[in-house]
């Protein structure tokens, strides 16, 4: 019987990044291709609004748009994509949502600051953690201790979610987060609550704005950040350092000479674990690979004319989907940013400012690096875009501005207090293996809440995108640029197709194992994908027509997929499953080491007897 090749996709769960993992097909001339797909988010539907004028009138045709001259309307690239999609509301958030995280096909955890948020914890303070139930739409607070404005997230290889850092006291009674660890294990049913134990496990320093990456072994790199808070990193409050948790080595942090040249902008630098078992690292214009094995930095090509890329410039980024075909060759793409003059005082800056329409991206091996940048043009200007990495591939930026730069209470002329204006409301799709010039579609649905700073977008497991979040403000606000507690789902057009389904999942897959799944409405397409935490992983699979069997092999190993949950979803004629919760790997816990541990919280002793000499206190912004 002829077999049809499938791609299969695994989605993970995650913090501020996503990662895919993606399952990709061989191929042989007897076989037909059908392919898996991956996440996506929902929303609540509204009516399309104008979408703002540097970008042209709302449409509901779609448009691929080159990189010179105006948009010329094109069929459009993929199937899946063609046709009607919708914003909806699905519920309000409680708090707002700074960072989300999926944890299960039901829900997703979301983070904010300690400010004055309508949802009440149990003991009647203001809730700055919730749970969401996204089939009923409902929202449960989720008690923390310590504020965890500004910090950072991942998975572990157990499946369990670290938080990260944070800032100084707040107005609504907390302590202080900037050395916090907040850990959450799913439970079935949405049941269980956030640990902390601020007095014994502990980050070893102050860490405001990090960054961090799960590597190979299942543990997370943490990486830069600030002692305590503010619009650009300056020279008293800068942290130029890396750390794991759990600890490693003596438990010390590590002192990176990349994080120091990239001051001030070196505030939550984009980071991609890379198939070598190295991390993509980039801030203000630079980019390196650090090898955290032995700690050599291998500077990259500077991002082209002057484009700055992370906080507070946040340019939209990602690791373009690595498969078979590709031979597992890393490729990022920056998109968004801004080119204004990091030397200048805030008040220097103004919310009115373009942000950057550029697009670069850099294949990561011996040539691509000897290229260089690519260098295109989006549809419009944009910045503090989301990334998401969609099932089949593609690349969805959503949320974001216009003009200004992130954060709030800083430039001259503050709309309401944010240091943005001119919210772009409709997302693009950047197909990344479409001819130069034309990558990018328009024309999706639009909503009316614009989506500023602190605000967040995370794939679904039913394939549709999910929204929230939006507060460049001190606290909860009812200024122009509001906060926002509207949570909104965006369904791509393939949420209305027939779709593909399966079943047999394993909850456990190991490297290299094989597995079966039985595929229903398989169509005739040629992707398998995994997604989780914004790594896209190709995995080879065969399909069997006659029994409807797919056979599926895991990720080669843990430098191209670290350990930890992930997603699976297959597509079919590029249309996505919906995705079903896995872990890659045994589940085991991450390598711990007691002689770390007691070394990383020696150094935070003697850290704090200095952070209270200096009399640490946030800049301002944020």
């Amino acid at each position: 019987m002829p077999s049809v090749h499938f791609r299969v996709a695994l989605e993970g769960i995650f913090l501020l990044l996503f990662t895919v993992l993606t399952a990709a097909l061989t191929h042989s001339p007897s076989q037909q291709d059908v392919s898996s797909t991956y996440f996506a988010d929902t929303s609540n539907v509204w009516s399309f609004a104008p979408r703002d004028h540097l970008f042209g009138e709302a449409s509901n045709e779609r448009r691929v748009d080159g990189d010179s001259g105006p948009s010329s309307i094109q069929p459009i690239l993929d199937t899946a994509w063609d046709g009607t999609s919708a914003y909806q509301q699905i519920g309000t958030s409680g708090v707002a949502v700074m960072q989300m995280s999926v944890i299960d096909d039901q829900y997703v955890i979301f983070f904010d600051k300690a400010e004055q948020n309508p949802l009440d914890t149990s003991d009647g303070n203001h809730a700055w953690s919730a749970l969401f139930d996204t089939h009923a739409h409902t929202v449960r607070a989720l008690k923390l201790i310590t504020n965890s404005f500004c910090a950072g997230g991942g998975w572990l290889s157990n499946g369990t979610l670290i938080d990260y850092g944070g800032a100084l006291n707040e107005s609504v009674p907390s302590r202080s987060g900037v050395m916090g660890i907040r850990l959450y294990t799913p439970q079935p049913n949405g049941v269980g609550e956030i640990w902390e134990d601020p007095a014994t496990i502990h980050l070893a320093t102050n860490r405001w704005y990090p960054s961090s990456a799960r590597i190979s072994d299942g543990s997370q790199i943490i990486f830069g950040g600030a002692l305590a808070g503010g619009f650009n990193n300056v020279p008293a409050n800068d942290n130029p350092t890396l750390e794991y948790f759990p600890p490693k080595g003596n438990g010390q942090p590590v002192t990176s000479q990349f994080l120091q040249d990239a001051m001030p902008s070196n505030l939550f630098p984009h980071m991609f674990t890379l198939p070598d078992n190295r991390i993509f690292v980039a801030a203000n214009t630079l980019a390196m690979i650090y090898s955290w094995v032995d700690g050599t930095e291998t500077r990259l090509p500077n991002f082209p004319n002057g484009v700055r890329v992370n906080y507070p410039w946040s340019a939209g980024a990602a690791l373009l989907p690595l498969t078979p075909a590709n031979n597992y060759t890393p490729e990022v793409l920056f998109c968004g940013g801004s080119t204004v003059d990091d030397s200048l005082p805030p008040s220097g800056i103004s919310s009115q400012t373009p942000a950057s329409d550029q697009c670069a991206r850099m294949v990561l091996d011996t040539a691509g690096i000897a290229a260089g940048w690519q260098v295109e043009t989006m549809p419009g200007t944009r910045l503090m875009n989301d990334a998401i990495v969609m099932p089949d591939g593609n690349i969805l930026f959503i949320n974001g501005v216009a003009t200004g730069v992130a954060g709030y209470g800083n430039v001259a002329d503050q709309i309401g207090q944010s240091n943005a204006d001119n919210p772009v409301l409709t997302p693009w799709l950047y197909t990344p293996s479409a001819a130069e010039g034309q990558r990018f579609t328009i024309g999706f649905a639009n909503t009316t809440i614009g989506r500023l700073y602190h605000s967040t977008a995370s794939l679904l497991p039913d394939g549709s995108v999910l929204v929230a979040g939006s507060n460049p403000n001190a606290d909860v606000s009812t200024k122009k640029y509001m906060t926002r507690y509207e949570v909104e789902n965006f369904q791509p057009p393939y949420m209305l197709m027939t779709r593909p389904s399966y079943t047999s999942t394993p909850q456990n897959i190991d490297y290299g194992q094989i597995f079966m799944v039985t595929v229903s409405n398989p169509g005739n397409a040629t992707t398998v994908t995994v997604s989780l935490d914004s790594k896209y992983v190709g995995l080879v699979s065969d399909y069997d027509s006659a029994s409807g069997q797919l056979s599926i092999t895991g990720p080669p190993n843990a430098y191209i997929y670290p350990p930890g949950p992930a997603w699976l979803y297959i597509l079919g004629d590029g249309i996505p499953s919906n995705g079903t919760k896995v872990m890659i790997g045994t589940g085991a816990n991450p390598p711990s080491s007691a002689e770390a541990y007691k070394g990383s919280i020696q150094y935070s002793k003697e850290a704090q007897a200095q952070y209270q000499k200096m009399n640490l206190t946030s800049s301002g912004g944020g």
